[in-house]
């Protein structure tokens, strides 16, 4: 009896942690569906490196918000970025929006985004700033529902979900999957149980005294995960971080698996190096290494395979909710199939962080440090202070 038990053990913290984040994200969106009316002005700093798909639309989608007053300003290293005709083309479609362009190619460390947002800040009129990925497209009420949120002034950033509703080949599926099946329900849980110590880093709205508080900009540089970085170091400084249930959108462009499993491993080594104990705790929450385990327990016996059925139905039936009810991705039931590789994958991810802590980003090779900073290893990096990168 024992024996026939004994996968059951192994399957139930996945199969708690799976019901309890649809009683999160049911109570979260719940209680987000009340209106508000403030709306201070904002400027949004795009910090942008190349192309990427349908960037003109991603942009635009900026400039058609339902809000009263908004600066854009957008932040490139060099006059020659591809990105830098697409953005003097919104500059011509959309002239009644406060648009800028910034192009500066000082350097103030390994992050060169980060080094963007340096260069724009001087440029952002208003009191609350939004940074946003050049990949994210929003809807018209996009600011609407982000600045609400300050109108408690103990508030001093907002963070927003985000999802990819439209998928272009296998390997971007499994990406978008892991949106929705992981990282929307972690996040949920997490708010639940401890509340938001981090920010996500496709839209961050922060106040500029909060910003200022923290040293601004500046002190992410040294750090990959500067979204992780900003809204914990806010959290710390004593501010409210709020996480706003408008989802932005990351428009994807095709991509080799190869390329996504690089990503994946580049986020998994940097959340291990900044909260390593919680990171090395969420393997529990994880499916394929319950199952794996529950059918070596039981020798492989009817018992074992009942247990990893039962999981397999619940995760299935899990994801899909997460999909059609709440995130509304249109990912699941199409490409529920690929859910079960999904889970595999994300176990082998989590497996390799532990064993290196190199990683590549935009074609740059880094090595990850301890509590999350990073040297860049892969190519010239001329040092802190703004010296300029040849």
């Amino acid at each position: 009896m024992i024996l026939d038990l004994l996968p059951f053990l192994f399957i139930a913290p996945p199969l708690f942690y799976g019901f309890a984040a649809i009683f999160c994200a049911g109570k979260f969106f719940r209680d987000s569906s009340a209106g508000g009316d403030f709306h201070p002005p904002v400027t949004i700093i795009k910090p942008v490196k190349g192309e990427d798909a349908e960037s003109f639309e991603n942009f635009a989608s900026f400039c058609r918000q339902d809000y009263p007053v908004h600066q854009i300003v957008f932040a490139v290293n060099s006059p020659g970025d591809p990105a830098v005709p697409v953005i003097r083309r919104l500059m011509e479609k959309f002239p009644g929006t406060d648009l800028e362009l910034v192009v500066d190619d000082r350097i103030y460390g390994p992050n060169y985004k980060v080094s963007n947002l340096i260069n724009a800040y001087p440029k952002a009129k208003h009191d609350v700033i939004l940074v946003c990925d050049s990949d994210i497209r929003v809807g018209p009420r996009f600011l609407r529902e982000v600045a609400k949120h300050f109108s408690d002034e103990k508030v001093g950033l907002v963070t927003s979900l985000y999802r990819s509703s439209r998928v272009r080949n296998m390997a971007t599926a499994l990406e978008s999957m892991g949106f929705t099946a992981d990282m929307i329900p972690n996040v949920l849980v997490a708010l639940r149980l401890e509340g938001l110590t981090f920010a996500l880093g496709a839209s961050m709205a922060v106040r500029r005294s909060a910003l200022e508080e923290i040293g601004g900009f500046r002190v992410l540089a040294d750090y990959l995960a500067d979204d992780y970085q900003l809204g914990n170091m806010v959290h710390r400084a004593g501010f409210k971080l709020a996480l706003s249930a408008y989802f932005v959108e990351s428009v994807m462009q095709r991509e080799s698996l190869r390329s996504v499993l690089s990503r994946q491993l580049r986020w998994a080594r940097t959340m291990r190096a900044s909260r390593a104990g919680g990171y090395f705790a969420s393997v529990v929450t994880q499916p394929a290494p319950a199952m794996l385990l529950a059918l070596a327990a039981s020798g492989f016996s009817m018992a074992g395979w009942i247990a990893v059925l039962t999981l397999g139905a619940a995760r299935l039936s899990c994801a899909t909710v997460f999909s059609r009810l709440f995130v509304q991705d249109g990912i699941f039931p199409r490409y529920l199939w690929l859910l079960p590789f999904r889970d595999l994958l994300a176990s082998a991810v989590w497996l390799l962080s532990f064993l290196g802590s190199r990683v590549v980003w935009r074609s740059r090779v880094y090595r990850v440090l301890p509590g999350g900073k990073i040297r860049d290893i892969g190519g010239h990096f001329a040092g802190p202070g703004g010296v300029r990168n040849p």
